[in-house]
């Protein structure tokens, strides 16, 4: 392991299982989280429920534990603490702090978190990317990394990572960049990388 690759945090047996189980289907991982202690990983494409599957499988290979975000509700018994087990952060809308206010805080009272979220926010097509997760890093000061999954190539995995400057529509000409060539399971529900009109 090299020092800019986070220490792992799953036995190295249940990388290698998957790992051989993806390459059975001929999927390939590329690239390596980096080695920081906070930051927010987007997800994209996202047009299947498949996809939740692939990016479990890349959570094993590269040895990670990684978290979500989820209602409030779903925190509380009989589940509450096997979401919690599983990484899950509760986020209760009723309040007068909003998600992006949450994850915030959320980041700040713990010394290591990696939230993993998929800014189309639904598998169908959407004309615009929700922009939370960019307000969340860019609240909590933490980087954004790019993950990715290519159905056509069998190919998911880590690219670039990048802290967030405050100007949006700079930032997302770098996730655009790179996420260009990348296809998911439906291509026709893949919309364009943009920000909500003001209008």
């Amino acid at each position: 392991m090299t020092t800019d690759q986070r220490p792992p945090e799953i036995p190295l047996i249940y990388s290698r299982i998957v790992t051989f189980l993806l390459s059975l289907f001929g999927w390939r991982v590329t690239g390596q989280l980096p080695n920081l202690s906070k930051m927010v990983i987007i997800g994209a494409p996202h047009t299947s429920n498949w996809d939740f599957i692939v990016y479990f499988c890349l959570m094993v290979i590269l040895r990670a534990r990684l978290n979500f975000i989820g209602k409030h509700t779903l925190f509380k018994p009989p589940l509450g603490g096997l979401m919690r087990w599983a990484g899950g952060i509760p986020v209760n809308r009723r309040t007068t702090k909003n998600a992006v206010e949450q994850v915030v805080d959320a980041f700040t009272a713990r010394d290591k978190l990696a939230l993993v979220i998929a800014p189309e926010g639904t598998r169908s097509r959407t004309t615009y990317w929700r922009t939370g997760f960019y307000y969340m890093a860019l609240g909590a000061k933490v980087p954004i990394v790019l993950a990715f999954v290519d159905y056509p190539n069998r190919t998911c995995g880590i690219g670039p990572h990048f802290m967030p400057t405050g100007d949006i529509e700079k930032d997302f000409e770098i996730v655009r960049a790179f996420y260009a060539d990348k296809t998911g399971r439906h291509p026709e529900k893949k919309g364009p990388i943009e920000l909500q009109s003001k209008n």
